[in-house]
């Protein structure tokens, strides 16, 4: 049998070597958060879960032992016919569950005896979890970070997205939260990952990096939608130098119809979503907003959100959180088309 124990910090630096990274955990622990690339082979699933439970209080915890034994068994089984029978010999996984014990280690000796090499996280999810959240406290400070500024539509994704695409280092923050930063920043009926997922998605990239190279990101305030950014990185963000761009109006206007196309399909969802705004800027003057984006008239509405709320808005919180806003590294415009928005991401390489 090759089965091998390997402590957490140990194993999430070797994650690349593993051919296959096994969470054995349920498919809704899975579902809430799990190491880079894991596939969800539960030995027991959230019912079974719960079905054991209930044996282990109402019955006896033999009773429950012998339940459980019997559904992992019948579990494992399956996960070896529908999985690994076109396995080579050389296969290694790494398996885990939620503390390294007997979920992941009745996996691992079935894997073991066949005569693979397999490793078992030791201390399983929740040493891996430790190992993030104290990653995450000393990560951002490795890297050297170049702040986006511009107001809201301004095109800040899109010039990270060209800065990619030019073979920069991006740290897309709206991206890994799966939301855009703004009342209407999700579409609805979309849901944000957990913190804890948002979290290693976080560690995953920071981890993957080169600190002798630049890092673009956008001037994001400390929470993006619901879920927050890591005080240490809110940090690095607030003293970093930055990049103002700047998008004419007009262009800023048509970007958002763009950019939010499920709100002018749907815009009774719309006239909804903006009733987070009446503590800010008052019943009446949202019941206007409201009217508009009811009667279809998308582009008056854009535009006073952005007059009236989001310019403002920015305008105030950006000198106080963010030390470069006064005195940017470099200012570049764009037009709203590729040509200038290239030309925008090379300009903005070119100011190091």
């Amino acid at each position: 049998m090759t089965v091998h124990t390997l402590p957490a910090a140990e194993a999430i630096a070797r994650l690349a070597e593993f051919d296959t990274v096994i969470d054995a955990r349920s498919e809704s622990e899975h579902a809430e958060d799990r190491l880079p690339g894991a596939v969800n082979w539960p030995s027991l699933n959230d019912e079974e879960r719960r079905l054991v439970g209930t044996e282990y209080k109402q019955i006896s915890p033999f009773a429950a032992r012998k339940r459980g034994a019997m559904l992992v068994a019948r579990n494992v089984a399956a996960h070896i016919e529908r999985e690994v029978l076109d396995k080579p010999k050389d296969w290694q996984p790494l398996v885990y569950c939620w503390r390294g014990g007997q979920r992941s280690g009745a996996l691992g000796l079935v894997l073991g005896q066949i005569g693979f090499r397999v490793h078992l996280l030791e201390g399983g999810y929740q040493a891996y979890r430790r190992a993030v959240l104290a990653a995450l406290e000393v990560l951002p400070a490795r890297l050297q970070y170049r702040i986006v500024f511009g107001p809201t539509g301004a095109g800040k994704s899109r010039l990270l997205g060209e800065l990619r695409a030019q073979g920069q280092q991006v740290l897309d923050l709206e991206a890994l939260a799966e939301h855009r930063g703004s009342v209407l920043g999700i579409a609805p009926g979309a849901r944000q990952p957990s913190q804890k997922q948002f979290e290693s998605r976080l560690w995953d990239t920071l981890r993957g990096f080169d600190a002798q190279r630049l890092v673009y990101i956008e001037s994001e305030s400390r929470k993006v939608g619901d879920l927050r950014v890591p005080p240490a990185l809110v940090d690095q963000m607030r003293s970093a130098p930055g990049i103002a761009l700047d998008l004419p109006l007009e262009q800023r206007i048509a970007l958002l119809r763009e950019e939010y196309d499920f709100f002018v399909r749907d815009t009774g969802a719309l006239a909804e979503r903006l009733n987070a705004l009446k503590m800010l800027r008052g019943t009446e003057t949202v019941s206007a907003w409201q009217q508009a984006a009811r009667d279809g008239r998308i582009d008056e509405l854009v535009r006073a959100l952005l007059v009236e709320h989001y310019d403002p808005t920015y305008a105030q919180s950006m000198p106080r959180n963010f030390a470069a806003f006064a005195s940017p590294r470099a200012s570049v415009a764009w037009r709203g088309d590729a040509a200038s928005l290239s030309a925008a991401a090379s300009a903005v390489i070119a100011a190091g």
